[in-house]
């Protein structure tokens, strides 16, 4: 099976993140490195992106 990845773009339209709060959460550890796909050229897999959303925190507004 051959895995589907995402660019920068993709990653920021399905997760809402800007491209600073992407690589500020990779640099701090809580979002997903990417993987080289070519010379000059990164994404993510589809499937870390699908884990990260289905596990992150989420604010519920009770305190």
């Amino acid at each position: 099976m051959t895995q589907h990845h995402l660019r920068r773009p993709q990653v920021e339209e399905a997760t809402g993140l800007s491209r600073s709060s992407i690589y500020a959460m990779m640099d701090a550890g809580d979002f997903p490195r990417p993987v080289r796909i070519g010379k000059r050229a990164v994404a993510w897999p589809q499937s870390a992106i699908e884990d990260w959303l289905v596990n992150r925190p989420t604010s519920t507004g009770a305190q």
